[in-house]
């Protein structure tokens, strides 16, 4: 396998500053700019696309369980909003209110929404009567405000966009299998288009969603061995219905309580891909999410007509077999054009030149690898196969890294070790938080991912404090 060695001078190298070069990726890439307002970026475009294409797996996946898209508006009266007090402890503190509207003082505040649950609950208050109106699966997509003191591209913003679906049913149980599939939706988002192996379980009682009766994550580890929030999922019980007063008619003639659940993912997902992915030549993307999955780029096309009708030629078949394509018939050098596309991740590049069409063959360049091959110019039907062979490769690359920093503590020494090295430090547990806010504070800021679905106990007790263990729990450091 080839490695890519050469490095694009405006960007930092990721083993000088990793902060820095995953700001210089999302500039130099075009993925986003700054405004004049902290935590609130512009959506460039090529950035933009890349979210398109996590949107539109989403709601193909969404559909096919049932959800429906809808949209709420952006402001929630405070009044309304105080009702739910678990909740206003959880978001109050990051809340934009509008006190002033029309020039005059508004006797009750808007605030601009950190999340929605309240305005569901208001709509489904209106909607569901009866047990034959249940279930109720909505989805949005929007932006929520939330005022950040410490902001990143894509990660943390006082805006971001994201999906929000918010769900009503009869009982506990198929709230409870809502709330899984949407998780294992979120999932497959990683195995299928981000190529990202993600940790997937529940949250601890600390971290859980304020208000939520249990909150299920996906964490993706980014290389330098932080971890990333990358969707949740909650089960929600009836608290939200309660404090709106939603009721219905039951099967048994008797008002009833309706159980919730909520699920969400952001552009959180796209600082994600960034990291995971990106080397010190910019972005490196899984064909799935690419906008460009190839980019063709032709070798003197100015000095030699056949090679430019070559070209044309091979978007035309790339197109027909159903891959996103660019032909770069621009008037920059090849070399300036090699280092645009590498900087913006494109998976493949096909290179025609004259020498090239003479041996009736075509030069391809695999991004993610570096590996550079000669194929005859009849291979174009083999693109496909291609493209599919890099989203594998680059999937097992990221998952190669989770597996090797995913390291057992049996002591709170060896706790801190870990995540001061960087990493998953998997152990035993029982449910405590104050035992939980005792390890943040010893090992600067380390806190529990979840509790993943596919870990056994492999022994009795915790050791951090020798009582009876009946989780497994992933501590790291996070974004």
């Amino acid at each position: 396998m080839a490695n890519q060695v050469n490095k694009n001078d405006a960007i930092t190298s990721r083993e000088v500053d990793f902060a820095q070069w995953y700001t210089d990726v999302c500039r130099k890439a075009e993925l986003m700019d700054y405004t004049n307002v902290k935590g609130f970026i512009d959506y460039l475009p090529y950035g933009y696309a890349i979210w398109e294409e996590i949107e539109n797996f989403c709601n193909r996946k969404f559909k096919a369980k049932g959800a429906q898209n809808v949209y709420l508006p952006m402001v929630i009266p405070q009044s309304l909003f105080a009702r739910e007090k678990e909740h206003v402890e959880g978001f109050a503190p990051e809340c934009l209110v509008a006190t002033i509207g029309g020039g005059e003082q508004l006797t009750d505040p808007l605030i601009i929404r950190p999340t929605s649950e309240i305005l569901f609950s208001e709509l489904f208050k209106k909607q569901v009567k009866s047990y034959r109106d249940l279930p109720k699966m909505y989805n949005q997509w929007c932006s929520v405000v939330r005022w950040e003191k410490t902001t990143r591209p894509f990660l943390r913003g006082s805006e971001f966009l994201w999906q929000e679906g918010h769900c009503l049913f009869e009982n506990e149980a198929e709230a409870r299998k809502n709330a899984m599939e949407f998780l294992d939706i979120y999932d497959s988002i990683g195995t299928e288009l981000l190529a990202i192996p993600f940790v997937k379980g529940q949250k601890t009682e600390h971290e859980k969603f304020a208000g939520a009766v249990a909150t299920y994550s996906i964490e993706a580890l980014m290389p330098d061995g932080k971890a990333l929030q990358s969707g949740t999922s909650h089960y929600l019980g009836t608290g939200f219905a309660k404090a709106a007063d939603i009721t219905y008619l039951g099967r048994d003639q008797k008002l009833a309580t309706p159980h919730q659940t909520s699920w969400g993912v952001s552009t959180r997902l796209l600082g994600a891909v960034i990291m995971v992915h990106g080397d010190d030549n910019g972005l490196v993307l899984p064909p799935a999410v690419a906008p460009i999955q190839v980019v063709i780029v032709p070798i003197r096309g100015d000095k030699v007509p056949a090679v430019m009708e070559k070209c044309v030629k091979i978007k035309a078949e790339l197109e027909k077999l159903g891959i996103r394509v660019k032909l770069d018939d621009s008037d920059k050098t090849p070399g300036w054009k090699f280092a645009e596309w590498e900087m913006k991740g494109v998976p493949l590049r096909i290179e025609v030149g004259p020498r090239d069409l003479e041996q009736g063959n075509l030069a391809i360049a695999k991004r993610y690898n570096g590996e550079k091959d000669i194929v005859p110019v009849d291979a174009i039907e083999q693109i496909p196969e291609i493209l599919k062979e890099i989203q594998k490769g680059m999937y097992l690359k990221a998952k190669e890294f989770l597996d090797a920093h995913i390291t057992t503590a049996n002591s709170w020494e060896e706790l801190k070790a870990i995540l001061d090295k960087g990493g998953y430090a998997r152990v035993l547990w029982h449910d405590d938080t104050e035992l939980e806010m005792k390890v943040k504070e010893y090992t600067n800021g380390g806190t529990a991912r979840c509790m993943p679905f596919n870990e056994k106990l492999y022994g009795d007790t915790c050791p951090l404090d020798g009582k009876p263990a009946d989780h497994v729990v992933y501590f790291a450091k996070a974004y």
